[in-house]
């Protein structure tokens, strides 16, 4: 598997689908991912035909003469290519760096897969959440809005009053129809994600890790990011594939070569043997235009390679300082919780003794579930962003869902 602690988890769907074995599962079973598996034995096919010799070319030609006395004319010629032995290196060595850029190409979908896959397990666990909270919060406010709707029929409401209640149930109603069919759609990309059929269902279990992402690991792998990730290695390899081209086409400058031998018999039955040499003119063409070719493309590698580092540490510098102000946030918004938490339960407890009008207890509700979705809200956005620090250094950052506490704890340390 493509990270370390995938590598070392134990597989066992019997107890639900924590979020390392829908990652595993995403990897082996993926349809996207098999394409690519594909084009890797594709690839192992060209190399071994890059390092396969040039056959030799047998020439046979026969004259028949037309004067009485005269012998059958003939000749026989086997020849070799020779500037395809003396390319044979290079394009051997560039084929075995494509095989190599290839099948790290293939290990950098597999990390892009895995965060796929986190992704929707923690899209599909918050929303497990937060939909009771909307369906209370929806039910609480139609409670409210049937209850003074029936006030308005009797003469004890006006209008603006039952009108301000209708737009708080249609809100509510809205927030909480939108998370039904974000559900669905959760639930569709993540089997379409792992290879399975729409009616599936699968049970994922494990609940969100407070283990932080200390600076020292983010700057650790940040240091070491252009010897651990796999895009990056593979335009390395891509870029000795593109020097052996590059080598292969200076050497394609220098004449044609073939040589060979040749017996033949003239109609005068006088036999004679010798050579052949077959050899191209290096005057207009010279492989110029290959070379420009060759030369372009490795320089194209090359600031790829710089801008794909550049991209990364500015990638990793706007989610350093997004999760800061998103766990600002989140402390903010869970201080405040008990306090809405106590006094939705006074204003229950008021409610229920008809000491509470309706409307302070539905706000007093609402206000304690708004703020609960709003943390729920606020811990996906962080456990989605330490999946995109994955996505970008790798398995030094712990999972938010992991349920390996033991791999957890060791890396927040």
């Amino acid at each position: 598997m493509p990270l370390p602690e995938l590598a070392a988890h134990r597989f066992d769907p019997s107890d639900g689908f924590d979020i390392e074995e829908v990652a595993m599962l995403a990897v082996a079973n993926n349809p996207v991912l098999k394409l690519a598996r594909d084009d890797l034995h594709i690839a192992y096919a060209q190399a071994y035909s890059a390092g396969l010799l040039p056959d030799p070319q047998l020439s046979i030609a026969s004259d028949y003469p037309g004067a009485f006395g005269a012998t059958r004319a003939f000749s026989y010629g086997i020849s070799m290519d020779v500037m395809a032995i003396v390319t044979r290196s290079a394009n051997k060595q560039s084929a075995d760096a494509t095989v190599a850029k290839t099948d790290l190409g293939l290990l950098w979908q597999e990390w892009q897969t895995v965060a796929q896959a986190k992704q929707l397990f923690i899209k599909s666990r918050f929303q497990g959440k937060t939909l009771p909270l909307l369906q209370r919060q929806r039910d609480i406010t139609r409670m409210r809005y049937e209850r003074m709707a029936q006030a308005q029929r009797e003469g004890n409401l006006t209008a603006d009053s039952l009108t301000a209640a209708l737009t708080a149930y249609t809100d509510a109603n809205r927030q909480y129809t939108d998370a039904l069919r974000a559900g669905q759609q959760t639930h569709h990309d993540l089997n379409a994600l792992l290879g399975l059929a729409q009616d599936v269902q699968l049970e994922l279990i494990g609940d969100d890790s407070d283990a932080p992402v200390t600076d020292e690991t983010i700057d650790v792998a940040m240091r070491a990011l252009s010897a651990r990730r796999p895009d990056l290695l593979a335009l390395q390899a891509g870029y000795e594939a593109q020097e052996q081209k590059y080598r292969a086409a200076i050497l394609g400058q220098f004449p044609s070569l073939s040589v060979g031998f040749v017996r033949a018999r003239d109609t005068s039955n006088v036999y004679t043997s010798g050579f052949q040499i077959n050899l191209s003119l290096p005057i207009f063409n010279r492989n110029q235009g290959n070379i420009a070719i060759e030369r372009a493309s490795r320089q194209r590698l090359r600031d790829e390679y710089q801008d794909r580092i550049n991209t990364a540490h500015a990638d990793v510098a706007q989610i350093r300082a997004d999760s800061a102000i998103i766990a600002r946030q989140l402390q903010a918004a869970e201080l405040a919780l008990p306090a809405l938490d106590e006094a939705a339960t006074r204003a229950t407890a008021a409610y229920a003794e008809h000491n509470l009008a309706l409307g302070a207890y539905v706000d007093a509700q609402s206000a304690a579930l708004t703020r609960r979705i709003d943390a729920a809200t606020l811990r996906e956005l962080l456990a989605e962003q330490r999946v995109g620090l994955q996505a970008l250094l790798g398995s030094s950052v712990p999972d938010a869902y992991s349920t390996d506490r033991t791999f957890t704890e060791s890396h927040a340390r």
